[in-house]
Parts: structure tokens; C-alpha cells; sequence
């Protein structure tokens, strides 16, 4: 094989479709053709594509795309698209546009429709992220992605209760399983050192002779047969047919359950030819493919038909894999490709029945073929080929399938070869009773009047069909360098010497089918006959498995344990929750530090006289801070502040002048929110005539609340003594101070880890940071606090610090505030310029983008605080959204941009610029991010403190009483 290219069609694959997806969701909903349109043409782009990449691929090429991200992790983003790759996505793109025209005339113009194509090409991607990956932890990545869509879809008509369970099965069986792959795949790549699929598939030898070979091996087997649908996990399949049905064609034809099988081709390689994986793999998919045949004969759903049978066709697969001969392989690979495309035709086929006659009850269709016989010819064809009958497609791979069953223990247990014969017997039986809807009289009472649907509409089901027979009557010119190409990418040096042709001669599987064709078309007659189907509600024998139960009973038991565990530990009382933590700050260390550090000796000498008063003061503000908490918040707030001063003074006593910048801007910024906090908590006294607590009582609960919260911080303390005179040795700090400037292009070395070594988490907490001012916005638009004037008694007013029962602009315009205030609004410029004077030095001297967007926060809140929310909005017109959205962007643009020169995602890059008067600067790529920092902590820190001033002033000017008139719309906080 001739070394991989890397070539830019790879990326451009997976990206259409979610660039599609983007589009199409933009749409109005009232149009089908725009959407339909748009995702068509997309598809067809992507799917051109791909297929003008045969020709490199079968010259032995492995076409690859990499893109550095984190390769110390082994976290690189790669593409790549082998044989097995190839036709897979040709699957994913074929079938998927042929749905998506099909769609166009299914779904109803009262639908919202844009949304139903949007999801579709997302999962479209997300499907082809998983095949095209060639790094494991980033195929697991698209894996839970098309859970996630797959869980929109089956749960489009959320008004429905059937497919809102359905959605919600299937999204947490497969995404446990996902969860299952991750950690295989995580020993995957601890065996191997790299989570690359090609160093995985090249140690094949070093993983199946691991001690955790095993538990990756039922890790892996888990996320598959979950995927696919096999037993035990099979119970989510027909559930999910409450989802419209060209999603069931799609999905479960050519995409999701196709992607367990696709897993367990992709390691073949690599986890195959031991007893285990004959055990797990095999014994799951012989199960599967007797159990979903037998169920599907007893099936009234033509669509719940479809769905077993869909489970019996995926054992079938499972099982050639877990016997793992590379003819095995062969034919699971052609019956994976036979499987979609007869099934898809079929699902459509039921689709326009439903769609004409309303109705997919075979209890009482009957007769179509008076009514649609296009459509009836095109759906007797297609079952016929997923029964097994000669001259379609699903006969030849049935019969390699065969063939295998029988090599299987050898001339002395003939088990496997029975089951196949049962599963074939079954497949017949269950395909006859799809096809006698359209044989006999034509019903009369079904809810419409049946007939042909618009022709486009069949056209998809037409095409399908004519694959069908044109590859049972020309194998080898039709399907033979394709499947060749696939095989070989899953066999390698492997691959077997095979003949696709229709005649074999007279053998054992020819035998095996003919019985398995008369035998299920006699088991079919004795059904009808003795157990009259059409009314039998239950599967005879088997009516007690069933697996949703199983589920249904677990989740019950999960939600009664949490339940459980919420009542015995849970509370609605902040004060109980706080005492909780404090305890489990004094608890912890003490399990965790063995042994307990010795305390240091200390010498008079050894302590500072005035760094030891600081202390004093900030010990005093802090126990005054609890002591006056009890009378007047205002006034334990502003003690709590000064404990905060003197965090900061602490430390820039001990040279971090970065964190004393940012701590004292996080108490200023802090004070405020909590100012605007105490404007929501009730009045501290009772109304008249409500009980209070024993004061007795009261002594003892604070007197044991203190006593814990002592004990915390000395918790706290003793921890960060343990790990401060901890043995001395080389610590990480060494690392950033050494290469701060070389590497990092600057000499403040927590700006440059915030920035550059560790950029990466900065992105992360910046994110979250965004997350939490939209949360509390959002929590707050529609919530407002109980009116302050209540439950005060006249004798106890004057108790109440006026500045908690007036707005800031009240305050201001009644001589409160006695700064004028036109002064206070000459602070926005010049804390402005200190902002970027802060943000400008930041890489080389204590600033930085997180330091100057506090202050220019400040500086806005001053303005707030004066002029009051309407004047700031009216004349400032802030949007802190956008603040958010810009600086999230910026930040991710600025990691993006250092892929397009081939570095890893946020690697900082420093430019040195000559500029006329300022002469030789240089700035860094971090300056940029730094910039997307500083934007988003102005956007999350205005956004909370205006969406909690604005709510406040709200509720202060409605009067007691007022209802949600008063609340103040979205908007009005942008």
C-alpha cells in the first residue's frame, strides 16, 4: 500500500453537511422545496465527491488529512478513507440523499420542516465523522454525536408520548454504550501508546496478547452491540420507529445501526481471532438473529416488521464477524451493503402506504395492489430480496452466509448451521407476511382511500430496487471491485480468493436456502392457519422477553435510588448545604494526609510585626463580617470587602502582583453583585405576630456553625501547608519560568500560562464563564424578587440601611450618592484607557485581559450605579450577548488560525512589527486571545450584574401585588 496523501477533499466531506445542516436551519419553516433543495444539493456535492475518490483508493492509496491539535495527548485530528471507509460513506451520502427526496413529499408543510433537514444532515455528518476517522478518541466523538441527532430525530414530533420515550431509550442505551467505547478505546490506545488507527491496526499482535486485552474486548463489544441493536440491547430498535419514517430508513438502514458493525470491521483486525471474540461477538449475533426473526413474524406494525427484521439482518452481520474466517468477513461486508439497500426501499415502501392509506396496521391492509401496484411490484421485489430469493441481492450474501454456517464446528456440531437455516426459515416467513398487504380483496375500512403517491416520491424506492436485481443478476460487474476494495481494507494480506457468481453448483447452502424458502413459506401457512395472526397479540413462547420492560424497570429503580439519595442528603436550606461542605473541608484532609504534616515552629523573631497586624485587621473584618451579618447586611458586606483588601495586600506582599490586581477587581465586581443580591433577599425581621426562634436555641446553632466554619479553613490550611513544605524536587513552575520568554514571547509568566501554555483551559473557562451569565440571564428574565417593603415594621425602619431599600438611581437623584453625578460619569473614559493600559502591558508586567476586562466592568457599573439602567442603555447601548459571542469567537479563531500554518490548535506565535514614532514592537498571537478574554469577562460580568440590577429596579417600581405584567420582557436586557 502506497504511503497516505493528504488531500483536502476529506475535511470538506464531513463539513458540508453540518454547513448544510447551518443553512437549512436558517430557513423558514413553511416551505418543504428551499430545505429539501438545499440539503439535496449539498448531499450530491458531498456525495460526488467521494465517489471520484475510487479510483486513488483501489490503486492502493489511503487518502489522509491531519491537522495538529494536542499530539502530546494523541489528540490529533485525522481524516482518512481506506476501502471500507469508502463505501461506507458512498452508503452514508447514496441512501441519504435518495431519503431526502423521498422526504420532501412525506413530511407535511404543518412540520416544522427546515428543522427535520437540518437534523438530518447533522447526523449525516456526524456518520461520516465516524467512518472517515482515523483517530480513535475522535471517532468516539462523532459516535455520541449521532446519538445526540439521532435523538432529535426520533423525537421530531415531540407532542407525541411514543416518540419521546422512543428518543429517550435509544439516546441512553447508546449512549451508555458509547460511554463503554471510550474507555475501551482509552486501553486501546494505553496498549498501543497512540489512539492513531493505523498504529492501532499495526499492533495487532501486542494487543490480543495484553493482559487488558479482555476488558477492552467487552468494552469495544459493548459500544457495538449497543449501536447495532444486538442482544441484550435490542429493545430500543423498535421503539424508535415512532420516528418519522424517512428517518427509519435512514437510520436504520444505511447509518446508526449500521455503525456497530462498521466498529466491529474497523478492529477486526485488531481484536478478532480469539475465543473471547468468538464467544462475545458471535453468541450476541446468533441470539439477535433468532430472536428478531421470530419476533418480526408476530409483529401488526409493518414498520415494527421492518424494525426486527432490521435486528435479525444486524445479527446476521455479527455473527460473520464473530466467526472471523475472512470469507466471514467477505460476506458480512456485501450483506451490510445488501442490507441497506433493500431495507431503505422498504421502509420508504411502508411509508407511502402509511402516507396514502393511513394506516401501517396489517390487521386490516389488505388488497394494495388494486390500489398502488408500482408501488406494491417495488415492495414484493425488495422483500423477496431481504427473504433470500435467487436472482436479488440478498440471496447471494445469504448464501455466503450459509456457506460460513457451516464451517462452524465442523463436521461434528451442525448448531451454527441449524440456527442459519432457522434464521432463514423465519426471514421467508416474516417477509410473506409484509407482502400479503397487498394480496386479496381491497380493505374498505381503512382511514383513506389508497393510491399511487406523487412520483418523485417513488423514485428513490425505484432506484433501490433496480440495485437490487441488477446485483443479483450481475454480481460481479455490478458490486465486485467495490466489495473487493472493502474487504481488502478490513483483511489486508488476508484477503481470500472468492467467486460472486449466481450458480455454485448444487452444495449444502444451496440446499440450506431451498429449505430455508420452503420452509418458511409452510411455517407461514401453519401461522396463518393455527395461530391466526392478524389477531394474535402476543409471540407465542417468548411474549415475557421483553427487553423495554427491563429497561423501564431499571430507569424506575435509578430514579427511586436518587430519589432516595436526594431526600437523605439534599436540602432546601442554603445554611444546611454550607454546613455540609464546611464538614467535608474538615473530613477530607484528614483521610487524605498520611501522614498529618507536623506544624512548623515558630519563633517571634520569624514574624513580621506588620505583615501579623494585617492579618489582625483582616481576621477582625472577618468575625465582624459573621458578628454583624446577624443586624445589618450592609455592613457585614463591607467588612467581608475589607477581608478581601487584605487578600490582596497579602499577596503582593509575597510578589504575585497579578493575583493581588485581580483580586481586588473580583472584590470590587463581587461587592456590587452582592449589593444586588441583598435587593432579592426578604427583610431580616419577622412580620408581626410570626414566631421566632428561641434565642437560645439561635446561640447554639451559630455557636456550632462557627465552630465549623474555623474548622474548614484550618481543613483548608492544613492542605495548603502539606503541599507547601512538601520533599523538595522539581515542581512545574520550574517549566513555565524557564520558557516564558523563549517560548511564550513574554516575561509575565502567568499571563503567558494563561494565554499560551495553558490556553486551552483558559478557552475552557472562559466558555463556561459565557455559559453562566446567559444561565442567570435566562433564569432571571422571567423571575423577580418579593417587594421589599413588606413585613418592616414602622418601629424597627429605622434599622434598615436606606441604600438597601432605594435603587441606585434613586440614591443618586436623592443626595445619597454625594458625588455629583456628571463627575462619576468622567470615570468611564479614564478607566477605560487604565483598561487597555492593563491589557496592553499584560504579557510582560502584571495586567492581562481577564484584569482589564474587570475593570472596564467597573467602569460600566459606575455608570449603572449613577445614571440608572435606562440612561446606560439608551446612551451606551451595550449588548453584553455580543460581547460574549465576539470574544468566544475571537478566542477560537485566534487556536484556529495557527492550524493554517500547520501548528497545533491556540500555539502562540509572536510578530515583531517596525512602526513609524513607536519603533521596533512585538505582538504576540496571544494578544488576540488575550483580546477574547477581555471581551468575554466585560459580556458575562455586565450581563449578570444588569440582568440583576435591572429585575431589581423592575420590582422595586411595581407595586406589592403586581403579576408577570411587571416583569420585564427579553429585551429589554440585551
Amino acid at each position: 500500500m502506497s504511503p497516505a496523501t493528504v488531500t483536502p477533499v476529506l475535511p470538506l466531506l464531513v463539513l458540508l453537511p453540518f454547513f448544510g445542516a447551518f443553512v437549512a436551519a436558517c430557513m423558514p419553516g413553511g416551505s418543504r422545496t428551499r430545505p429539501a433543495a438545499v440539503s439535496g444539493v449539498v448531499t450530491l456535492a458531498a456525495l460526488l465527491l467521494a465517489i471520484f475518490q475510487f479510483g486513488r483508493i483501489a490503486g492502493g492509496e489511503v487518502p489522509t488529512s491531519t491537522f495538529r491539535w494536542l499530539p502530546e495527548f494523541g489528540l490529533d485530528i485525522v481524516l482518512r478513507m481506506d476501502g471500507l471507509a469508502w463505501v461506507f460513506t458512498v452508503m452514508v451520502l447514496g441512501i441519504g440523499l435518495l431519503v431526502l427526496v423521498y422526504a420532501r413529499y412525506y413530511m407535511s408543510r404543518r412540520d416544522p420542516v427546515a428543522r427535520f433537514f437540518a437534523y438530518m444532515l447533522a447526523f449525516m455528518g456526524s456518520m461520516l465523522g465516524i467512518v472517515l476517522s482515523g483517530n480513535l478518541i475522535q471517532m468516539v466523538v462523532f459516535w455520541e454525536l449521532t446519538s445526540l441527532t439521532s435523538f432529535l430525530l426520533i423525537g421530531y414530533w415531540q407532542e407525541r408520548n411514543d416518540a419521546r420515550r422512543g428518543a429517550r431509550m435509544a439516546f441512553t442505551v447508546t449512549t451508555t454504550g458509547g460511554l463503554c467505547l471510550l474507555a475501551g478505546v482509552l486501553i486501546l490506545g494505553h496498549i498501543v501508546g497512540s489512539y492513531e488507527l493505523d498504529a492501532v491496526l499495526a499492533a495487532a499482535d501486542q494487543v490480543r496478547a495484553h493482559a487488558l486485552y479482555l476488558p477492552a474486548l467487552v468494552l469495544v463489544a459493548l459500544g457495538a452491540l449497543t449501536k447495532s441493536a444486538q442482544f441484550p440491547f435490542h429493545f430500543w430498535l423498535p421503539h424508535a420507529m415512532a420516528a418519522p419514517t424517512p428517518v427509519s430508513a435512514y437510520l436504520h438502514s444505511a447509518t446508526m445501526v449500521k455503525a456497530g458493525v462498521f466498529l466491529l470491521m474497523r478492529l477486526w483486525p485488531v481484536l478478532s481471532g480469539t475465543m473471547e471474540w468468538t464467544w462475545i461477538v458471535g453468541g450476541a449475533g446468533v441470539l439477535t438473529l433468532l430472536l428478531g426473526s421470530f419476533f418480526a413474524i408476530f409483529q401488526h406494525d409493518m414498520k415494527g416488521l421492518l424494525a426486527y427484521s432490521t435486528i435479525s439482518h444486524l445479527g446476521l452481520i455479527t455473527v460473520l464477524l464473530g466467526i472471523g474466517t475472512p470469507l466471514s468477513v467477505v460476506a458480512a461486508v456485501f450483506h451490510t451493503m445488501n442490507h441497506a439497500v433493500f431495507k431503505a426501499s422498504l421502509f420508504m415502501a411502508v411509508g407511502i402506504i402509511d402516507h396514502e392509506s393511513g394506516t401501517r396496521d396489517m390487521r386490516i391492509l389488505r388488497g394494495l395492489a388494486k390500489a398502488m401496484p408500482y408501488t406494491a411490484a417495488l415492495a414484493i421485489v425488495a422483500s423477496a430480496a431481504m427473504a433470500g430469493v435467487p436472482l436479488l441481492n440478498g440471496f447471494l450474501s445469504k448464501e455466503m452466509f450459509f456457506a460460513e454456517a457451516t464451517l462452524v464446528g465442523g463436521t461434528e456440531d451442525w448448531s451454527m448451521a441449524v440456527a442459519a437455516t432457522l434464521m432463514g426459515i423465519f426471514s421467508v416467513a416474516y417477509s410473506l407476511r409484509f407482502i400479503s398487504v397487498f394480496v386479496g380483496p381491497l380493505a374498505r375500512d381503512l382511514p383513506q382511500d389508497p393510491h399511487e403517491p406523487p412520483r418523485w416520491m417513488r423514485f428513490p424506492i425505484e432506484c433501490l430496487v433496480l440495485l437490487c436485481i441488477a446485483v443479483g443478476v450481475l454480481p460481479q460487474r455490478v458490486v465486485g471491485d467495490v466489495l473487493a476494495v472493502a474487504a481488502h481494507a478490513v483483511l489486508g494480506p488476508r484477503m481470500p480468493e472468492y467467486d460472486l457468481g449466481i450458480w455454485h453448483g448444487f452444495n449444502l447452502p444451496l440446499l440450506m436456502s431451498a429449505v430455508a424458502l420452503g420452509g418458511g413459506l409452510v411455517f407461514y401457512v401453519f401461522l396463518r392457519r393455527r395461530f391466526d395472526l392478524r389477531s394474535r397479540s402476543k409471540v407465542p413462547v417468548l411474549h415475557r422477553l421483553k427487553g423495554a420492560q427491563a429497561y423501564e424497570n431499571s430507569m424506575l429503580g435509578l430514579q427511586l435510588a436518587a430519589d432516595w439519595l436526594m431526600r437523605w442528603s439534599g436540602t432546601r436550606r442554603l445554611q444546611r448545604q454550607f454546613l455540609l461542605i464546611m464538614v467535608a473541608l474538615v473530613a477530607v484532609p484528614l483521610l487524605l494526609a498520611r501522614p498529618l504534616p507536623a506544624l512548623p515552629e515558630l519563633r517571634l523573631a520569624d514574624v513580621d510585626a506588620l505583615f501579623a497586624l494585617l492579618w489582625l485587621i483582616g481576621a477582625a473584618c472577618a468575625v465582624a463580617a459573621a458578628w454583624k451579618a446577624k443586624y445589618h447586611r450592609l455592613a457585614a458586606l463591607i467588612m467581608v470587602g475589607g477581608t478581601g483588601i487584605v487578600t490582596s495586600i497579602t499577596f503582593l506582599w509575597l510578589s504575585a502582583p497579578d493575583l493581588a490586581l485581580t483580586q481586588l477587581m473580583v472584590e470590587t465586581v463581587t461587592t456590587v453583585l452582592i449589593l444586588l443580591g441583598l435587593r432579592w433577599l426578604p427583610p431580616r425581621f419577622a412580620p408581626p405576630g410570626l414566631a421566632t426562634r428561641a434565642p437560645g436555641r439561635t446561640w447554639l446553632r451559630r455557636s456550632r456553625d462557627m465552630l465549623v466554619a474555623a474548622a474548614g479553613g484550618l481543613g483548608l490550611a492544613a492542605v495548603g501547608y502539606a503541599v507547601l513544605t512538601r520533599a523538595p524536587s522539581a515542581t512545574i513552575s520550574d517549566f513555565y519560568l524557564l520558557r516564558a520568554l523563549p517560548e511564550g514571547g513574554g516575561s509575565n509568566v502567568v499571563n503567558v500560562l494563561l494565554v499560551d501554555f495553558r490556553g486551552f483551559d483558559t478557552m475552557g473557562e472562559i466558555t463556561v464563564l459565557g455559559a453562566v451569565a446567559l444561565t442567570v440571564y435566562a433564569l432571571l428574565r422571567r423571575f423577580r424578587p418579593a417587594h421589599e417593603s413588606v413585613a418592616i415594621p414602622v418601629q424597627q425602619a429605622s434599622d434598615v440601611d436606606p441604600a438597601v431599600t432605594q435603587s441606585p438611581a434613586q440614591q443618586a437623584r436623592s443626595g445619597y450618592l454625594m458625588v455629583p453625578a456628571v463627575y462619576l460619569r468622567f470615570l468611564l473614559p479614564v478607566m477605560g484607557m487604565l483598561a487597555a493600559y492593563f491589557f496592553m502591558r499584560g504579557h510582560n508586567l502584571p495586567g492581562g485581559g481577564f484584569v482589564a476586562g474587570l475593570i472596564f466592568a467597573t467602569a460600566l457599573i459606575v455608570q449603572y450605579m449613577v445614571a440608572g439602567t435606562d440612561w446606560v442603555e439608551s446612551h451606551l447601548r451595550l449588548r453584553p450577548h455580543r460581547w460574549i459571542a465576539w470574544g468566544l469567537a475571537t478566542a477560537c479563531l485566534t487556536g484556529m488560525g495557527a492550524w493554517l500554518f500547520g501548528y497545533p490548535f491556540l500555539t502562540s506565535h509572536t510578530a515583531h512589527l517596525d512602526l513609524p514614532l513607536l519603533g521596533e514592537i512585538h505582538v504576540p498571537s496571544a494578544f488576540v486571545f488575550d483580546l477574547g478574554v477581555f471581551l468575554v469577562v466585560v459580556g458575562a460580568t455586565m450581563l449578570i450584574l444588569v440582568a440583576l440590577a435591572h429585575q431589581s429596579l423592575r420590582s422595586h417600581r411595581a407595586p406589592p401585588g403586581a403579576g408577570r405584567a411587571a416583569i420585564p420582557p427579553a429585551k429589554e436586557i440585551q
